[in-house]
Formats: structure tokens, sequence, C-alpha cells
């Protein structure tokens, strides 16, 4: 069991939707799915609406919690950790996404700030995407992953984002963390139209807690209910309600 979810194992929609009615009908459509887990919502909402807006609309459906990915945050000065947490407590969000692509004193203060607004930090290293890494054409060095999981196991986070398209990548993360946490749990990204597949992104994690991050897989789908439910099927198949 994490920190912030009811189940061991489960699906968190990625709300990455075009404006208010449309996250209301994907609340609605899902929230009541056994295996659904919490809901994540995006800048782009958050740009439109503002998070306490976004945090009501859909507490009028459900009590999960809401996870904001400001897409990406931790890439700024280390002063701005604490007004960054402030921002996202006050909305009511329960825990937040950090990519710390700025540096170890940033990751360290957005990460401090955070917990000390009673707010679940989940820290992200590698994204889902071609190019990355500077070993596939991109623009970070390889092993800065590393650092990042490192920094932040050691800092107290116990939840991280790693990419559910990439089952040994995930399985080295995994080996990585369970070093220094006791249980590390992970939301993963990249599952149904990148690629990723549920059954082999939890396998890689042991038995860990997990959690497919889904969005236009089901968002995008004539009945996000039925698609929901197929996808928190997979998740629980191994679990179970004995997740709870």
């Amino acid at each position: 069991m994490s920190s912030l979810f009811h189940l061991r194992r489960g699906v968190i929609p990625a709300c990455d939707v075009r404006d208010l009615r449309a996250l209301r009908k994907l609340v609605e459509a899902t929230c009541d799915l056994e295996g659904i887990v919490g809901y994540k919502i995006g800048a782009l909402l958050g740009l439109t609406y503002g998070l306490p807006r976004l945090v009501a609309a859909i507490e009028e459906y459900t009590d999960l919690p809401v996870i904001y990915d400001h897409q990406k945050a931790g890439t700024d000065i280390p002063e701005l950790g604490e007004l960054f947490a402030a921002v996202c407590a006050d909305a009511g969000v329960k825990g937040v996404i950090i990519f710390p692509q700025a540096g170890p004193a940033t990751e360290a203060a957005f990460i401090d700030a955070l917990f000390a607004a009673r707010l679940v930090p989940l820290v992200g290293g590698e994204m889902t995407h071609p190019r990355y890494l500077t070993t596939d054409g991109g623009f970070l060095s390889a092993d800065a992953p590393d650092a990042m999981y490192t920094l932040a196991a050691d800092r107290g986070v116990t939840h991280f984002i790693v990419p559910g398209n990439k089952p040994a990548t995930i399985n080295r993360y995994h080996h990585l963390l369970a070093q220094r946490v006791p249980e590390p749990a992970y939301s993963m990204p990249g599952i149904g139209r990148q690629g990723g597949a549920i059954r082999s992104a939890f396998a890689a994690l042991e038995g860990a807690p997990a959690y497919a991050i889904i969005g236009a897989s089901i968002y995008e789908q004539d009945d996000m209910a039925a698609a929901a439910r197929s996808f928190c099927a997979e998740a629980l198949q191994d679990t179970g309600t004995a997740g709870r």
C-alpha cells in the first residue's frame, strides 16, 4: 500500500482533456470503478481554470486523491519550492509530481517544501518519449535519472514516477530504489497509446505497489467506463481486492 492510494495496484486516469465539461464526464464515468485510485490533472487545465476549481469539480463526484502534474515542476530555482507547494496545498491536491531536472538543490528544496505542506511528492527521473537521455540523442546525461531518484529516496520520498513503456528500465530503477526505501511505490505513464502494457510494467516491479497512469486510451474512447474497467481488471488481476 502506498501512502497516497487505497490499493496496492490500480489505475490513475490522466485528465489531459480540453475543458471542465470533459473533465467532469471523465470523472463521472470512472470514479466508482474498482481499481481507480486517483486522478492526475495537468498544467493545461490548471492554466485554463486554476487548481482550486479543478479539484472542486472532481470532488463533486469522488473523494479519491487528486495528483497535480505541473509538466514539469522542480525545474526552477530552489526558493520557489515553498511557494509552489503552498499553492498546491491550498488548492486541495494530495500529491504533486516533480521532475527535478534543474539540479539537486532545487530537487531537495521542492521535496522538503511539499512534505512541509503535507503533500506527497511523486518524483520522476526518466520520461517515456524518445531522445530524452544522451544515450538516445537527448539532452540529459544517462545517469541523471539515477541521481534524481537516489536523492529523492534519501530525502524521504517513497513514491516515484517511472516510464511504463520501458519494463527493463523500470526493473533497474526498482532495484536501485528498493535498496533505500522499505517499499517504494510507482506510478507509470506510457501505458496504452505510448506502447506500454500493464502486465509487463507491473511485473517489472516484482510485487511493489504499482499504478498505471492512463490518459487518451481512456478519455478518447466512446465508452470511457468500459475502457477504464478493462485497464482496472488487468491492474488488479494479481491482487484482486486483497490489495486494500
